[in-house]
């Protein structure tokens, strides 16, 4: 089997991530005697540095958490809809969705109050141990990708017209940066360096100055800055100028929350996702709706989960939501999922179904049934986009860490892309855009309600044999991330292993697919009935046999689904391994 890389093994611990920097932090973290949570730390905000287009430190990050000899725990860094999003306030500006750009799109920041008290209660490493290493690339500079430049290019007209605090950050000299050029934020850095010293003013203790620095973020000054920006009126993705609703009070009254994880128990494999206001509980319908035998690789196969995507993702809009009970004990039921795996035909299908959990009668918004797009979103490494309408939509980055204690993480940090809002000049960065994955439409459980957190697309994963945790992996991608997660983990269970491990690298360098042919959950929040985007890799015959069962195949180029990473350990023997994803050329595994 062909593999772009090795797959990674050793028994000190490993690090995996959306980009080599960020990879190669974790394990300094590592080397420099702090465990998986102080490594997760350290690269989350040095994504939020090298990421800029993916990511950012006014955006959001759910994280799924197995201490050694502990239980698995979600960290939900999602923050709410602000007090004054109503659905009555967006309507009344005449919207029919929430812009997907601009302050009346962001929610309540959530990452730093997760990253802090991950760092709290789980590392080891004191605040300004872990914030060094964003700190250093951001004021002396890291080398740009090439998708940061490209991003900005695509949105040089908006920064330069509209957004000039961006275009001072972003354009300096009038052009993008360019690929490898040196890439500077020293606002960012001093951001981070006042709240270190706020924090040290506070006591001498670790968990005094990360406490104290939670409190910098959500009352002091950033807060101050936050919400006096989100009062300006800025252009955004509806043609029109807006004035946000986040507040103060708003920053001030959230705070991280620990959840238990919703699980699914499958061929010996207990796996852990976060729960319905995010798309988590999707992965685990879709393992609930495999039949008893799977042909790994064939066009059956393709098809198959492709269908239960469908299913899966038409229970999502219907049922998943902060704003009302979900019905999760019912929608991975057996009987449940008896039933709807019985709608697995032959052809494609291209309905939007949702089921009936307990007799109860699905509910989708009027507006997602009536959108269809005319073109397929960009095959999909995982990275920004921008439509012809001169609509924007962000993503995602991943990381994933396992010490040699058995801590294990996996962490989805998303939002606040560059192009989200404009970056406030005194901090170094823009206000996020979650809130465009709610509703403007009443009685949905995914309706904007002030307090209640918009449902998001990010979805880490955690995985347990036997009651150990073995395996957490991730990607970036949008509503594509619980389809290219459950291929990955799907190719690493069913497929042979390599030296005594699991094939990760080949399970992630494995030809993928996606469909859209559901709602999607960024604005404007198009679909495309029976659409299925392939890698070239699948192969002629493949897609031949798919398109004679109905499905509406684009081809994409031979390494674009996807940007995976995964970290397991073997509870018996202590080896730890790592691989990360070869697509767009910037995702990196990192261990010993």
């Amino acid at each position: 089997m062909f593999t772009t890389r090795p797959t990674l093994q050793g028994t000190y611990g490993m690090a995996a991530s959306t980009h080599w920097l960020a990879s190669g932090t974790a394990m300094a973290v590592l080397e420099d005697g702090g465990n998986a949570f102080d490594a997760a730390v350290a690269a989350g905000f040095v994504l939020q540095v090298v990421e800029p287009h993916l990511n950012g430190p006014a955006g959001e990050v759910p994280i799924v958490l197995a201490p050694a000899h502990g239980r698995p725990l979600v960290l939900c860094g999602q923050g709410p809809a602000p007090a004054g999003a109503s659905i009555e306030h967006y309507t009344g500006l005449g919207l029919e969705l929430v812009p997907g750009t601009g302050p009346l799109a962001a929610a309540v920041p959530g990452a730093f109050d997760a990253w802090m008290l991950l760092l709290r209660d789980h590392g080891t490493k004191r605040l300004d141990e872990v914030l060094s290493y964003a700190i250093g690339y951001a004021e002396r500079g890291h080398p740009a990708v090439e998708r940061v430049g490209e991003t900005v290019d695509a949105v040089r007209d908006l920064f330069e017209d509209q957004w000039p605090s961006s275009a001072e950050l972003y354009l300096p000299g009038g052009r993008p940066p360019r690929p490898g050029a040196l890439l500077r934020n020293p606002a960012l850095a001093a951001t981070w360096q006042r709240i270190v010293r706020e924090a040290r003013s506070a006591g001498p203790g670790r968990e005094t100055q990360i406490d104290a620095a939670r409190r910098v973020w959500s009352e002091g000054f950033v807060a101050e800055e936050l919400a006096a920006f989100a009062a300006r009126p800025v252009l955004d993705s509806s043609g029109e100028r807006h004035s946000g609703v986040l507040s103060g009070q708003d920053m001030a009254s959230f705070t991280a929350s620990y959840e238990e994880p919703v699980t699914y128990d499958w061929n010996g494999w207990t796996v852990c996702k976060a729960g319905p206001w995010s798309q988590g509980p999707a992965f685990l319908q879709q393992l609930a709706l495999l039949p008893d035998e799977l042909d790994y690789g064939t066009p059956e196969y393709v098809h198959t989960l492709t269908e239960g995507t469908k299913l899966a993702m038409a229970d999502r809009e219907a049922w998943y939501g902060d704003a009302a009970e979900v019905p999760l004990a019912a929608l991975l039921g057996d009987d449940y999922n008896d039933a709807r795996r019985a709608l697995v035909g032959e052809q494609a299908s291209y309905e939007v179904r949702p089921g009936s959990p307990g007799g109860r009668t699905p509910r989708l918004s009027r507006h997602a049934l009536a959108r269809t797009a005319d073109v397929p979103l960009a095959a999909g490494a995982g990275e920004p986009t921008v439509g012809r309408d001169g609509t924007t939509r962000g993503d995602t980055c991943h990381v994933d860490v396992v010490d040699r204690h058995g801590n294990m993480v996996a962490a989805t940090p998303s939002g606040g892309w560059l192009h989200s809002n404009p970056v406030v000049p005194a901090l170094g960065f823009p206000l996020g855009t979650r809130l465009q994955m709610a509703w403007l439409e009443p009685g949905l459980p995914n309706s904007l309600t002030p307090g209640r957190r918009p449902r998001t697309t990010l979805t880490p994963s955690l995985a347990l044999r036997g009651g150990e945790p073995v395996l957490a992996f991730g990607t970036p991608g949008g509503d594509q991330q619980d389809q290219w997660s459950l291929h990955f983990f799907l190719a690493a269970a069913l497929r042979r292993t390599v030296r005594g491990g699991f094939d990760l690298q080949g399970a992630i360098d494995a030809p993928n697919w996606h469909t859209e042919a559901f709602p999607g959950s960024f604005y404007p929040r198009t679909w495309r009935p029976g659409s299925l985007t392939v890698e070239s890799r699948v192969g002629e015959a493949a897609i031949a046999e798919l398109r004679r069962r109905g499905h509406d195949v684009t081809v994409g180029e031979a390494w674009s689904e996807g940007r995976l990473s995964a970290v397991a350990r073997d509870p018996e023997t202590g080896v730890v391994s790592a691989a990360a994803n070869p697509r767009g050329m910037q995702g990196y595994a990192a261990g010993r």
